[in-house]
C-alpha cells in the first residue's frame, strides 16, 4: 500500500496531526529504512473499564499494526500515582500502589479485544521513572520551565483563580514526555486533552537529540447523552466488556445527532456509506432507528461476534419494540430485612435489589413513570407490598433493567 493510502486510513477520525505532513514523513522514513514505526500510547490505570471512548485511540493503534508497525502501550503505573491533571480544575486524588496494580491488571484482557496481542509491547513506566534518584529528577526538571508548564490552560486557570496546584502535578507532563525519550517513539497518540503532554514529548526528544515524535490526536467521543465526553464517572458510557444486550441497548439510546460521530470513530464502515445513511435520515427516507441498529450490530460484532449481534438485535426488538420481557431475567430474593409492619415500601425495594442507588432516586424513577411490576406501572412512590404480592413478579426500571423477585 502506498504512503497516501496508508495516510488516508490513519487520518480517518483524527482531529489533528503535528507537525503538518509529519505522518507522511514518518511513513516514508519507515518505507526507506524497512523499520516499523514505534507508536506510543500511554494509559493511566485509574479506572479498570475500557469504554468506546477509550477504544477510539486503541482502534487507531490496531490500524497501525495492520500496516506493519510496532505498538507500545505504556501502563502509567508510576504516573498514575501522581494523577494526570489534564483538564482538571483541582488536584486529583493520588492512587495507592495497590490501586494501580489492581486496575492495571484489568487492562490487558480488555485492550486485547482490539489490539493484536502478538504485536503489542506493554511497558510500565515505573521501569525507568521509578529508578530515578532525586539528582536525576532535578536534572530532568531543568529541561522545562515554569512558564512552559503554565501555558497549559488548566494550570493557568487554577493559578489565576488562586486554586491549589500541587508541585507533583507540574512533574506529570515531564514524566509523560520522558516516556517518549525512553522509548524513542516515532508517533504518540492520544485524545485532544493530552495535547500539551504529547507536544512536551517532542520538545524533550529534541533536547535529547532524537527525531521528535509526530503527534496524532483523536477526538473525545461524546457519551450516550450526545453532549459530554464519554465517561464512566458520568454514567454515559458503553463498556467494551459489557454484554451484547447491554451494548446494543445503550447504542440504540444515543441521540440522532451523535450517529455520524459514532459510525466514524467506533466502526470501520466506509464513510461514504455512513454519509448516505445520515443524509437519508435527515431527508426522512430512512428511520434513524434503523441506522442505529446497523451501528449497534456493528459494534457488538467488533467486541463480541456477529452471532451475538444478531441475537442482541432480536432481543432488543422483542423487549423494546414488542414490549415483551427478556428471556434471561436475573433473580433476587425478596428483601425481608427491609420490611416494616409486614410491608415493603417500594422506594426501599428498588435500591435493595440494585435498581436504584437510594430511596431518593427510586422516588424520582417512580415519579417519571419508569417503574413497573409485571408490566403494570407504579404510579405512587408511597406504595407498599407484602412478600406474597411480589414473589415471582418481575420488577422493571426503564426499558433495560429487570429483576425477578424469588
Amino acid at each position: 500500500m502506498d504512503i497516501k493510502d496508508q495516510a488516508d486510513i490513519l487520518k480517518r477520525g483524527t482531529t489533528g496531526i503535528i507537525p503538518e505532513g509529519g505522518l507522511e514523513r514518518k511513513l516514508e522514513m519507515s518505507a526507506k529504512t524497512g523499520k516499523p514505526l514505534r507508536i506510543k500510547l500511554g494509559l493511566d490505570p485509574t479506572a479498570p473499564d475500557i469504554h468506546l471512548g477509550t477504544a477510539v485511540v486503541l482502534r487507531k493503534l490496531r490500524q497501525f499494526q495492520n500496516l506493519g508497525h510496532e505498538v507500545i502501550v505504556i501502563i502509567g503505573d508510576f504516573t498514575a500515582m501522581i494523577g494526570d491533571p489534564s483538564g482538571k480544575s483541582e488536584t486529583r486524588k493520588q492512587l495507592s500502589p495497590e490501586d494501580v496494580r489492581v486496575n492495571a491488571a484489568t487492562y490487558e484482557a480488555q485492550y486485547h479485544k482490539i489490539l493484536d496481542p502478538n504485536r503489542t509491547q506493554v511497558r510500565f513506566n515505573s521501569e525507568w521513572l521509578g529508578k530515578m534518584d532525586f539528582f536525576q529528577v532535578i536534572q530532568l526538571s531543568a529541561r522545562m520551565t515554569v512558564a512552559q508548564i503554565l501555558e497549559r490552560d488548566d494550570f493557568a486557570n487554577r493559578f489565576r483563580e488562586g486554586r491549589p496546584i500541587g508541585l507533583h502535578e507540574l512533574l506529570y507532563p515531564l514524566c509523560q514526555a520522558y516516556d517518549s525519550v525512553e522509548l524513542k517513539a516515532d508517533i504518540e497518540m492520544g485524545g485532544t486533552d493530552q495535547m500539551f503532554n504529547i507536544l512536551a514529548g517532542r520538545v524533550l526528544q529534541t533536547q535529547y537529540g532524537q527525531d521528535p515524535q509526530t503527534a496524532l490526536f483523536t477526538p473525545l467521543l461524546v457519551g450516550l447523552d450526545g453532549v459530554q465526553k464519554m465517561s464512566k464517572s458520568l454514567g454515559n458510557y458503553v463498556g467494551i466488556s459489557e454484554s451484547p444486550d447491554a451494548i446494543f441497548g445503550k447504542l440504540m439510546s444515543i441521540p440522532d445527532s451523535a450517529m455520524r460521530t459514532y459510525f466514524e470513530l467506533a466502526t470501520e464502515i466506509p464513510m461514504q456509506q455512513v454519509e448516505e445513511m445520515v443524509t437519508s435520515c435527515d431527508r426522512g427516507a430512512m428511520n434513524p432507528k434503523d441506522a442505529k441498529r446497523i451501528l449497534a450490530k456493528e459494534i457488538v460484532s467488533i467486541y463480541h461476534s456477529a452471532e451475538d449481534a444478531n441475537k442482541a438485535d432480536m432481543e432488543f426488538e422483542r423487549v423494546h419494540a414488542r414490549k415483551e420481557q427478556p428471556d434471561d431475567i436475573p433473580e433476587m430474593p425478596f428483601p425481608k430485612e427491609e420490611m416494616k409492619d409486614g410491608k415493603l415500601w417500594v422506594c426501599k425495594l428498588l435500591p435493595s435489589i440494585g435498581l436504584a442507588k437510594g430511596t431518593g432516586e427510586a422516588r424520582r424513577l417512580i415519579e417519571q413513570g419508569g417503574v413497573k411490576v409485571d408490566g403494570k406501572k407504579i404510579n405512587s412512590s408511597s406504595d407498599e407490598f407484602s412478600e406474597e404480592e411480589l414473589k415471582g413478579r418481575v420488577v422493571q426500571v426503564g426499558n433495560r433493567h429487570f429483576i425477578r423477585i424469588v
